[in-house]
C-alpha cells in the first residue's frame, strides 16, 4: 500500500489549502485514514481522522472548526481542506491509513501505511 500527499504550499495567514492524499495498492475503502504533521523542532501530532464509509471524522482541537476532512472511496482519496490558517500550522503533514482501525483513530500508532510528507508554510 502507497499513499501520496500533496498540495501543500506557502500561503498567507488566513489563507486557505487543500491536501490530497491519493491511498494504491490496498483496498482502500476498509482503511480508516488520519493526517498528522510535524512542524519544526517539535513533536508529530494528530490532526484529523475519518473513518472508511467517511460518516464519522475527529479533529485536533488546535484544527477542530478550521479544518475538515473528507475522502473519496471511488478516487482512493482523503482530503484535508484547511481554512483560516495561522502561522502555527506550518508544518509537514503526512497522511495514514489504518487497516485495523476501520472508524479511524488518533493514535498514530496504530496505522499501518505512511505517505511522504507534503509541507505547508504559513506566512504571517
Amino acid at each position: 500500500v502507497q499513499l501520496q500527499a500533496s498540495g501543500g504550499g506557502l500561503v498567507q495567514a488566513g489563507g486557505s489549502l487543500r491536501l490530497s492524499c491519493v491511498v494504491s495498492g490496498g483496498t482502500f475503502s476498509n482503511y480508516g485514514v488520519g493526517w498528522f504533521r510535524r512542524a519544526p523542532g517539535k513533536e508529530r501530532e494528530f490532526v484529523a481522522t475519518i473513518s472508511r464509509g467517511g460518516d464519522r471524522t475527529y479533529y485536533a482541537d488546535s484544527v477542530n472548526g478550521r479544518f475538515a476532512i473528507s475522502r473519496d472511496n471511488a478516487d482512493n482519496t482523503v482530503y484535508l481542506q484547511m481554512t483560516s490558517l495561522e502561522p502555527e500550522d506550518t508544518a509537514d503533514y503526512y497522511c495514514a491509513a489504518a487497516r485495523g482501525v476501520p472508524s479511524g483513530t488518533r493514535f498514530a500508532e496504530l496505522y499501518d501505511y505512511w505517505g511522504q510528507g507534503t509541507l505547508v508554510t504559513v506566512s504571517s
